[in-house]
């Protein structure tokens, strides 16, 4: 005897069928990178922004863990060098296993510069918004390891609570370009961020 399905039954089965979208996981090799995007070339005030060194330390920083950070110190160090001759307040954070002896030589902190520990958003159970905000800080500049890390989350963080974002995309390195380029997607992009969010390079940068 033959089983007949009523015609109802057998379009639902196909609307079922055709409306179960392939995961990311499946389609993973068929992503393609959206263009690159543009920079912009701000120009900032030394006295209502402040330059943020994240985690750029020997345990993260390291030719091991991420050599294109390695790479990225000399120009972080020379935009530091500009910042402080203009005055601009300098801040900076360690991971839970840093402290101030573990920076970079080249971008090491002066005494009066604060630091801050925490995980990946260093706003979270720090007193960076108040540092921030007793120097009348309303723009800060990201510079940070990891790039899914310390630059993302911080500079998520950054936009919540009201503060206008540089983000030079030459001092976000990760642990591999997949990673930078997601960042930096992401970011300028995300809904948290994009409203907040100006693209740029260390040498782009004014300062006034």
């Amino acid at each position: 005897m033959r089983i007949q399905f009523p015609i109802l039954a057998l379009t639902f089965i196909v609307v079922a069928q055709s409306a179960t979208a392939a995961n990311i996981i499946e389609l993973w090799d068929q992503v393609k990178a959206p263009p690159a995007p543009s920079l912009s070339a701000p120009t900032v005030k030394a006295n209502d922004t402040a330059l943020l060194l994240l985690d750029i330390e020997a345990l993260t920083c390291n030719q091991e863990r991420r050599p294109r950070c390695v790479e990225a110190v000399p120009a972080m160090a020379m935009f530091l060098a500009k910042a402080r001759n203009a005055h601009m307040p300098v801040m900076y954070s360690n991971t839970a296993g840093g402290s101030r002896e573990t920076m970079l030589p080249q971008v090491a902190p002066r005494d009066d510069e604060a630091i801050v520990k925490a995980s990946v958003n260093k706003f979270f159970g720090t007193q960076l918004d108040e540092y921030l905000k007793s120097k009348n800080v309303k723009t800060v500049i990201i510079c940070g390891t990891s790039a899914s890390g310390a630059a993302l989350h911080t500079a998520t963080g950054a936009a919540q609570y009201g503060y206008k974002i540089v983000l030079p995309v030459d001092c976000v390195p990760g642990n591999s370009l997949y990673e930078e380029q997601a960042s930096v997607w992401s970011l300028i992009n995300g809904p948290g961020t994009a409203g907040a969010m100006t693209a740029t390079t260390l040498d782009a940068i004014k300062i006034e």
